[in-house]
């Protein structure tokens, strides 16, 4: 077992992070630690590292693949309705 002292504003980090993922603290901060240790050996994958820029646009839109058509026809009605 290992206890950490943490910043007031680390530990809000980590909360907020589990909260949104659905983890426990816990799990946060092994994922952290584990990512941490893969990084600093080279042992991550060209994907993990850019995991998560993929799909990512302009205003960090994550949904482009899946609205692309829904977007490509409200450009083209834009286009032409002018």
């Amino acid at each position: 077992m290992l206890t950490v002292r943490l910043s007031e504003e680390l530990e809000h980090e980590i909360d907020r992070h589990a909260k949104a993922e659905r983890k426990t603290r816990t799990e946060v901060v092994k994922e952290a630690l584990q990512n941490y240790f893969a990084l600093r050996s080279g042992k991550l994958t060209p994907y993990q590292l850019g995991e998560d820029l993929f799909g990512v646009g302009e205003k960090g839109s994550q949904d482009l693949s899946t609205t692309f058509k829904r977007r490509l026809k409200e450009k083209l009605h834009e286009k032409h309705s002018h």
